[in-house]
């Protein structure tokens, strides 16, 4: 199993994966890394990716771009209808108020929400994968924007949900830069944080981001965007071109969507060429509208004069992270850049302005995002093993809690996390109630969505102790790895008390001379948290390793929370003791995102889409099978390699049966099942194979009888050179050469019988000789010939030498036996260089 990080952008997606110990962007079916965010329909077909991109003119009311940035909104979005100004699909309201793109698919009208264009799309990817890395991908990071809220992060989940992704993270597209910035710097220091400005202005927004890195972790420390990208600076140019044509030659093209498209994919491809190019430009556009070519140019510096509130706005952002972030000029390290629309030099230029430092290019622009994820979900995953590294990231918004206040109109209020708070995190409140409440989660500050609230949690089963009192009930409030803001589970605490306490022993531990620890702490968290309900109070707890240090913040009210938690579990000077019993309990919850049931519902449908992707493909493929076919045999039969082995009148009958054939693909065949193309195609291969083998009989056979002709040639002259003794032939027998003899006779034998049949046989009819007879002609004799004539010749005996005159002499003239002397001689090799006999030497003696 693989993992894989997905850079989800509004006008490209990237897919990277950790392989072969390293991180590798993929290639999709087209051999490109980056896979256009476009779903398109036709027929009975999605498309998706390239080929969707590729048909958007032709097939621009069913193909649908851009829906990223429509994810988990509602139709009447002041934002959705910005947004709608640049896609040319059908978008209706539903009955739920949701957002409904309409497309013709299955020959009928259908609508699908951003959601589930987003999982196609996620589809798409996810099979782009397992076809690179011929694998099983299922675990993925995908990252998101660093402002995206609850309700869009729901929707990201949702549609991965759709598509069968298992989702270990939704990571923050600044987060996931920085981390494959730092995962790979090996100069970082434990006590010297290394600050670095990352910038990621993009197709539709720019980020902008701080983060601090020490060795083997990052925080990120503050971050701000703007609704700015690439394509305002395309819309700018093309409202200028667009005037200028209506003047020059009287069209307007605002009125015609397809000549709209037209433009600003010209205007792209020159704003790609002025980052590169000073001088003026042209634009070229053929057939424009009306049958009128259109001709213009620009150049760089009038490009920047009419973008210039765009890049106003870019600048005020950039001041704007320097505020935030708290950092000096001189604590930055330096300011990446990553996105395609970093590449403008003017951004260039007001980086270097405004934070004194020019643009640094170490990442890879357009696939550091994907590679950050993929690092991410390696580090996730048990699948992979790669060292740790630390990431802290933040909530980018400020949080706030509201509860019913009993016997009031005024709900209590906490702020539960501040803006830039370290993520993932989790914070205690504890709220004493005698029933059922409602807690209400919801932004403290301006988001870029129109709904403040997060999710309302009715906490249910709360009832007063035995006294009639209130309870303590502990409600976890989570940002989860997601940055999904929740609460994650309600406890009600429970205490009895278990002994009668001594009144002089309760009234001594709560004197007012008593100069405990928890008088101290009681009073010092009263002060700190003047102002606060009365009847809530907040612990936080931290999931990230720098933060262990948790801050508590209470407010009591009435009685000291260190005397509540003395109370609770008891202490060394009270006689009273209470147990305390934690029970759970359950929630009914109204928050963004679809209901369990739709969600199994969507899944279900995408499932039978991608079951009907797959018939469709197969269908399609058997039908251009049969149709290549009929192209091709018709050629080969009129004119071709084929014709002048049939006879005129079955030729005439085939090629009319093809013609025939042909029309009726193209009128009541256009849209068949996959098996009556199939049966279609095995009938005339039926017919025509008969002709396909005769003509492969007559043009291979030639060759053949040559080929048998030189074996029998080779054989008989092998056997001649036996006959003349020739050194070579020593070491075989008189026996295998007149096998071989006789074998070489019966191939000639079978050639003269058979070469006269095919020679006089007309090439209308079957051949009388098959190929694959001859070829087991040929070989029968090459085996029995080279199996004797290429047989090594054996090695000689070796014969053991006699003993040297010395050797004797040195064993006193003894006729000792071999192994004896072999054993002496090394006795004696040990000795050389020695005054005396070796050991090994005396004991052989």
């Amino acid at each position: 199993m693989s993992v894989i990080g997905i850079d989800f952008g509004n006008e490209s997606c990237y897919v990277a994966a950790a392989r072969s110990g390293g991180i590798e962007t993929l290639a999709n079916d087209y051999s490109l890394r980056a896979t256009p965010s476009f779903v398109a329909f036709d027929g009975k077909k999605r498309i998706i990716g390239v080929a969707a991109k590729n048909q958007q003119v032709t097939n621009m009311k069913n193909t649908v771009g851009g829906f990223k940035r429509l994810l988990g909104r509602k139709f009447n979005d002041p934002h959705v209808e910005r947004e709608l100004q640049s896609i040319p699909a059908r978008v209706e309201a539903r009955n739920d108020g949701s957002i409904g793109i309409k497309v013709n698919y299955l020959h009928e009208d259908q609508y699908f929400s951003p959601e589930q264009l987003t999982a196609m799309l996620f589809t798409k990817l996810k099979e782009t994968s397992a076809q690179a890395m011929q694998t099983q991908v299922n675990d993925c990071v995908i990252a998101c924007p660093v402002f995206f809220t609850n309700a869009e992060r729901r929707a990201l989940l949702d549609a991965a949900q759709i598509a069968g992704l298992n989702v270990l993270r939704l990571m923050n597209e600044t987060t996931a830069t920085a981390l494959a910035y730092g995962f790979y710097k090996n100069d970082l220091f434990e006590d010297k944080p290394r600050n670095v400005i990352f910038i990621d202005c993009g197709h539709a927004a720019l980020q902008v981001s701080a983060c601090a890195f020490t060795k083997g972790k990052l925080k990120m420390l503050a971050s701000t965007w703007a609704q700015i990208g690439g394509r305002d600076f395309d819309l700018a140019m093309a409202e200028y071109f667009s005037k200028e044509f209506l003047d020059r030659y009287k069209i307007n093209s605002k009125k015609n969507p397809r000549a709209h498209l037209r433009l600003l994919t010209e205007i792209e491809k020159l704003k790609k060429q002025m980052s590169a190019n000073s001088t003026k430009l042209p634009l070229n556009i053929e057939c424009f509208m009306e049958d009128v070519d259109v001709t213009s140019s620009m150049q760089r510096s009038h490009m920047e004069e009419l973008c210039a509130p765009l890049l106003q706005r870019v600048e005020q952002t950039f001041k704007k992270l320097l505020v935030e972030s708290k950092l000096q000029l001189d604590d930055i390290n330096s300011v990446e850049i990553v996105g395609g629309s970093s590449r403008i030099p003017a951004i260039k230029q007001l980086i270097e302005q405004v934070f004194n430092k020019p643009a640094s290019t170490t990442l890879n622009q357009d696939e550091a995002v994907s590679r950050g994820a993929a690092l991410q979900c390696a580090i996730m995953s048990p699948a992979v093993r790669v060292r740790e590294f630390g990431v802290v990231d933040i909530q980018n918004y400020a949080v706030k809690v509201l509860w019913d206040n009993e016997g009031s109109a005024t709900p209590g209020e906490i702020e539960i996390f501040s803006q830039f708070h370290p993520s993932p995190f989790s914070r205690l409140l504890t709220i004493n109630r005698k029933g059922p409440f409602n807690v209400s989660v919801l932004y403290a500050q301006p988001v870029p969505y129109p709904d403040q609230m997060i999710g309302v949690w009715k906490i249910k089963d709360v009832k007063p102790n035995e006294r009639g009192e209130g309870q303590e009930v502990k409600l976890k409030v989570r940002i989860n790895n997601n940055g999904i803001v929740l609460i994650s589970s309600a406890t009600l605490v429970e205490k009895k008390e278990l002994e009668e306490a001594a009144a002089a022993a309760e009234q001594a531990a709560n004197s007012v001379g008593s100069t405990s620890s928890d008088e101290k702490i009681n009073e010092q968290q009263a002060a700190n948290n003047a102002g606060e309900p009365t009847d809530a109070q907040q612990e936080a707890y931290c999931e990230n390793e720098d933060d262990n240090n948790a801050s508590t913040a209470s407010s009591p009210g009435g009685q000291g929370w260190a005397q509540r938690v003395k109370g609770w579990f008891g202490s060394g000077n009270d006689k009273k003791k209470k147990s305390a019993k934690a029970t759970e309990l359950p929630m009914e919850v109204t928050t963004h995102g679809f209901a369990p049931a739709d969600l199994s519902n969507l899944t279900q449908q995408e499932s039978k889409m991608i079951s009907n992707d797959q018939k469709e493909t197969e269908r399609i493929d058997a039908k251009n099978a049969l149709e290549e076919f009929v192209y091709d045999m018709r050629n080969k039969l009129q004119g071709g390699a084929l014709e002048r082995y049939v006879v005129e009148s079955d030729r005439e009958g085939i090629v009319a049966q093809l013609n025939d054939l042909e029309n009726w693909l193209y009128e009541e065949g256009e849209d068949c099942e996959r098996e009556t193309y199939v049966n279609r195609l095995q009938g005339l291969q039926q017919q025509t194979d008969s002709i396909k083998q005769r003509a492969h009989d007559y043009e291979l056979c030639p060759a053949g009888f040559e080929e048998l002709k030189m074996g029998i040639a080779h054989a008989r002259q092998a056997v001649a050179d036996f006959r003349k003794g020739l050194p070579k032939y020593d070491h075989l027998t008189e026996t295998e050469f007149i096998n071989i003899s006789e074998a070489a006779d019966k191939a000639q034998k079978w050639l003269d019988a058979n070469l006269g049949k095919f020679s006089q046989a007309p090439r209308t009819t079957d051949s009388p000789v098959q190929v694959s007879a001859l070829r087991h002609e040929v070989q029968t004799l090459n085996s029995s010939v080279n199996s004797v004539i290429n047989r090594a010749k054996p090695k000689p005996a070796t014969k053991a030498t006699p003993p040297k005159d010395s050797d004797a002499a040195q064993n006193g003239g003894e006729q000792s036996s071999g192994d004896k002397m072999d054993v002496d001689n090394n006795a004696q090799n040990q000795n050389m260089g020695g005054n005396g006999p070796t050991d090994a030497a005396m004991d052989v003696e």
